[in-house]
């Protein structure tokens, strides 16, 4: 186990202080706390590695071995299946793939495990990159433009998005059902930053989906997420 990572680039870069535990390379934003949010809410040993945009760690030699879409994040697993090392990027392939090592967060039910996993894709397909463009568009660069027919355009798929959600959370505890799950893990941390660090909140009337409003105190209200939200912890 102590030689998995010997000559691998990105233990160059990252160097493996615990090699027997999953390697997490990832930055504290909205998809890379979905990682470190799971990791704790599963209790898996892992150790974080810092990837910084301010020095454009994404695209070194060392990250690009690992990921070669360069973002972020990305894990090693020095025990996966069958006992081999597995490298993963998407944090939607890497929610999976810890739920079902862990055996938590995703129903062993066949029916309703595709339920929790429709909830997830549903997050990567739309909820991350139209929140995404309606960040940028409202406190980035894009806040510059004149023409707001951008902006708008992500504003309204963004409040359509959250009456999605918020007509399922009428009749649900969580996104995935009942139980919480990664379905949850992969969607509010998004949500958070829409109306946090995005502080788009009023833009999108978020006070008119008042399910999804409870769903997301619940949410961070967990101390996994809680812990998970700063990790790895920013230099």
């Amino acid at each position: 186990m102590s030689n998995v990572f010997t000559g691998l680039p990105i233990n160059s870069k990252w160097p493996a202080q615990h090699p027997e535990r999953i390697q997490l390379y990832s930055l504290p934003t909205p998809n890379g706390v979905k990682v470190s949010i799971m990791l704790e809410e599963t209790g898996l040993p892992y150790e974080p590695h810092l990837v910084s945009f301010d020095s454009n760690d994404q695209f070194s030699p060392e990250f690009l071995s690992l990921n070669p879409n360069n973002k972020i994040p990305a894990i090693i697993d020095p025990n996966g299946p069958g006992g081999r090392p597995l490298s993963l990027f998407e944090s939607g392939a890497i929610l999976i793939y810890l739920a079902e090592k862990s055996g938590k967060f995703i129903p062993a039910d066949p029916a309703e495990r595709y339920q929790v996993i429709q909830w997830v894709m549903f997050q990567m397909g739309g909820v991350g990159p139209m929140f995404g463009q309606l960040g940028f568009f409202h406190r980035f660069a894009g806040k510059e433009y004149e023409d707001k027919r951008p902006r708008d355009r992500y504003v309204n798929e963004s409040k359509r998005l959250l009456g999605v959600m918020d007509k399922r959370l009428a009749d649900s505890k969580w996104l995935g059902g009942d139980e919480y799950s990664i379905a949850d893990i992969a969607t509010f941390p998004w949500v958070r930053n829409l109306v946090g660090f995005y502080e788009a909140g009023e833009l999108v009337g978020f006070k008119d989906f008042p399910n999804v409003q409870r769903a997301l105190e619940a949410f961070v209200a967990r101390p996994a997420v809680a812990k998970g939200l700063n990790i790895p912890a920013r230099g």
